[in-house]
């Protein structure tokens, strides 16, 4: 905090003074994204060098909260301490309670659903950030909704409704119909990943991912052998889009 402090201070860096939370935003998104990618590639080295990337924003944004006398770091570690002592009974409040991590959440939203009765999130599906992903959205959306009771008896009830999204996007007759009907297709597979435990956001980010690698080692294999590679036909792209799924399984 002290070097961020100067950092921000009349000796300290032209452009650090002139940030502010506006303008960090997409660079704090962008780092906490870095972060999930190191994590994902398991490479403790970047986890760790991302880590204090995302630490360094949150220091300026302490900062930043500091010098407009809206709270200290004090405040912030306070309230923080304060809110997982408040939401953890069963570790600081009961004794003797053995929990399953399915009921530690469920408590979790009661309590946090209890902190909000004043009126500021009156609804159970309540405190899903809108700036986050689609596909992490509304798995959380998902998530919450079930946690009232509101979900399906079994995972054939979730690929039922698949299947009839499938049916009604292929009979959606206006651009308006496809997007809304493309939308509840991709929300029902987002059901899917939930009810197998599959983070859909994660999944999705490696399929995007294979697809690179395995397309670049396509466009690597025609260069190496001569080829055009656009002006392959369609079932010689196919042959080597096989050949690099082999390559790199």
């Amino acid at each position: 905090m002290a070097l961020v402090g100067y950092l921000r201070g009349p000796d300290g860096c032209p452009w650090d003074r002139e940030q502010t939370r506006e303008t960090f935003r997409d660079q704090f998104l962008e780092e906490a994204y870095e972060l999930i990618e190191a994590v994902d590639e398991g490479d403790p080295a970047a986890i760790a060098e991302e880590v204090g990337d995302v630490l360094l924003h949150t220091a300026f944004q302490i900062q930043m909260g500091t010098e407009g006398n809206l709270f200290t770091d004090a405040q912030v570690f306070a309230t923080l301490i304060a809110k997982l002592v408040r939401r953890h009974p069963h570790v600081f409040e009961l004794t003797g309670v053995d929990l399953d991590a399915g009921q530690v959440l469920t408590n979790w939203d009661d309590i946090k659903r209890a902190e909000k009765s004043a009126g500021d999130r009156p609804s159970a599906i309540d405190g899903v950030p809108t700036a986050m992903p689609s596909l992490a959205s509304a798995q959380r959306l998902q998530r919450k909704a079930a946690r009232t009771g509101f979900d399906w008896d079994d995972i054939a009830g979730v690929l039922d409704k698949v299947r009839e999204e499938a049916g009604e996007l292929k009979e959606a007759a206006t651009p308006e119909q496809t997007e809304a009907e493309l939308g509840d297709l991709l929300f029902s597979l987002v059901n899917v990943g939930r009810w197998l435990n599959v983070d859909s956001e994660s999944a999705l980010r490696k399929a995007n991912q294979r697809f690179t690698a395995r397309f670049k080692a396509m466009e690597e294999m025609a260069k190496a052998r001569g080829l055009d590679f656009k002006a392959l036909s369609l079932n010689e792209k196919e042959a080597l889009w096989q050949e690099a799924k082999q390559l790199l399984r």
